[in-house]
């Protein structure tokens, strides 16, 4: 995985550093514009969420977009599943060895289930939690994926401002787990992004802040130098 390496206020350990763009902010007109500018610009990480009308009130994007992004894209793919039944979604969103898939704990029947169903497909496995449920929930799971998602807004929507307390969350899990990648999403921006990355945080899902840019380049300059701020 191409990573930034940083060493600053995290201790002697060393964690990857990405800044992952959400096209649910995206204008979907012009989609395939918009990403193929985001790798110009230097993003490396495309955040992908999925939604399906049930576990979050809207629908987003399927499988034949996400074909598309594939076929004409060399990002990564971090797909977020905000789905009903996820173990159902898991192989259909399966389109590429260059992506993750990530369910949310409070979606499955089966986490183990769908945690081996990922990792069967030699796929990195996420875990996201809501604003609402409690960290420690996670605590069976965390020697079995390679990222939790933190949610910093209540999912389902773009737009939303920042809940900074949840950011106690990643403390917590980082405070035990002090090489996982823990991701936070929803509201991310220059002015909260250094709170997340001295909490633990390492991936950020950033949506509004860039998409609302003239300039994706100076936006993703901005923010990796308000990681340090």
């Amino acid at each position: 995985m191409f990573i930034y390496f940083i060493r600053k206020n995290l201790g002697d350990f060393v964690l990857e550093f990405e800044i992952c763009p959400s096209i649910l902010s995206a204008d979907f007109f012009n989609l395939g514009k918009e990403i193929l500018e985001l790798e110009e610009a230097g993003f490396r990480v495309l955040h992908f969420d999925v939604m399906d009308g049930h576990f979050v009130p809207n629908i987003s994007f399927g499988q034949c977009v996400l074909e598309s992004v594939v076929k004409n894209s060399n990002l990564f793919i971090d797909i977020h599943l905000m789905v009903s039944n996820p173990l159902f979604f898991i192989e259909q969103f399966f389109k590429s060895k260059n992506q993750s898939i990530t369910f949310h704990l409070e979606a499955a029947n089966n986490p183990l289930l769908c945690i081996e169903k990922i990792k069967n497909l030699n796929c990195e496995c996420g875990v996201a939690i809501s604003p609402k449920t409690d960290v420690k929930k996670m605590l069976p799971y965390l020697d079995l994926i390679d990222m939790l998602v933190v949610m910093t807004v209540e999912p389902g929507f773009g737009g939303q401002s920042f809940m900074e307390d949840m950011l106690e969350k990643v403390s917590y899990i980082r405070g035990l787990k002090k090489n996982l990648r823990i991701e936070v999403d929803g509201g991310i921006n220059i002015n909260n992004i250094n709170k997340a990355y001295k909490k633990g945080a390492n991936w950020f899902v950033a949506g509004s802040y860039i998409f609302k840019s003239d300039d994706y380049k100076k936006s993703f300059e901005g923010l990796k130098k308000a990681v340090f701020s």
